[in-house]
């Protein structure tokens, strides 16, 4: 019994994701996880960092929003951001930025 406790829980767990997911409300309006991070210092260097297409799909994405919410719509709900679709393309370049920061910090230290 107590090993299909964890599977359970699991589930359970990726099922509140989702709900959270769609609650949020910024995939209404076509937005991913990743372009709603705050700007400051790392976040611009992680995004000189991404590859142009990528760059350019973001851009597209905070755009449109930014259309949207002026017109106070949302998208369609079959162009929503499916919690599935939402893949973290700006955060390994962000992780690695503030890890060379960090690393940087420590040297200047010593």
């Amino acid at each position: 019994m107590a090993s299909r406790a964890p599977v359970a829980t699991g589930r359970l767990m990726v099922g509140f994701r989702k709900w959270f997911y769609n609650l949020s409300g910024f995939n209404k309006i076509g937005l991913m996880r990743d372009d709603i991070i705050m700007d400051d210092s790392d976040v611009q260097e992680a995004l000189r960092r991404l590859p142009e297409n990528v760059y350019n799909d973001r851009m597209f994405r905070i755009k449109r929003a930014m259309d949207l919410t002026m017109k106070q719509q949302i998208l369609p709900k079959d162009q929503w951001t499916k919690y599935e679709e939402d893949h973290p393309y700006l955060t390994p370049y962000l992780n690695e930025v503030i890890h060379e920061r960090k690393e940087k910090e420590e040297w200047t230290k010593k």
